[in-house]
């Protein structure tokens, strides 16, 4: 009789065992979920659906990540180890003496033709994804943006200053956000 016994205690085992990882799935990955989604949603919405901007167009980007804007009449962002492909984001395993680091940054000092350059201007930030620049990074493009717009060098200024934002000691530009002012400025 004791043979017949332990199936089925092995049997009322495994059933319990199923119920409580049915249980724990259940609390940690649904449960859990929704209410930190009912938490975001109520509390930071804006945030919580990834800090979207938004235009008559529909959404154009998100004010967290950085987008790759090479045109003469925009702003540049920061270099992007990553191409600013969201779901890749990380840094480059190059070294500080690569000789690949070394021509893209002269590719982009060629351009600028700035001095002196903020380091920002040439370094890819740790995600590649950010999307601030320093001001004085900002400023030393605006020459070339106002050429290329048609904009004096101080209507531009006055715009950068306009959304500049203090982070810490930093005084930062958000790229998408200044560029879509740059598109709203009257002709």
């Amino acid at each position: 009789m004791k043979a017949q016994a332990q199936p089925t205690g092995i049997l009322v085992q495994l059933a319990i065992s199923g119920r409580i990882v049915l249980a724990t799935v259940l609390i940690c990955c649904v449960v859990y979920t929704l209410v930190i989604l009912a938490i975001g949603q109520t509390l930071t919405p804006h945030t919580a659906n990834g800090s979207l901007i938004s235009t008559w167009q529909g959404d154009i980007g998100s004010e967290l990540i950085a987008q790759g804007f090479s045109r003469p009449e925009y702003f540049w962002p920061r270099p992007s180890a990553v191409a600013y492909n969201a779901s890749a984001a990380g840094g480059s395993n190059l070294s500080p003496t690569s000789p690949v680091l070394r021509q893209r940054a002269e590719g982009i000092l060629a351009h600028l033709q700035v001095k002196p350059v903020p380091t920002d201007v040439v370094t890819a930030s740790g995600s590649g994804l950010d999307p601030h620049l320093t001001i004085q990074a900002a400023r030393g493009q605006i020459e070339r943006i106002a050429a290329a717009r048609g904009r004096t060098a101080e209507q531009l200024m006055q715009l950068l200053e306009q959304h500049v934002e203090h982070v810490g000691r930093y005084s930062l530009v958000n790229v998408l956000r200044v560029n879509m002012a740059l598109d709203k400025m009257e002709p």
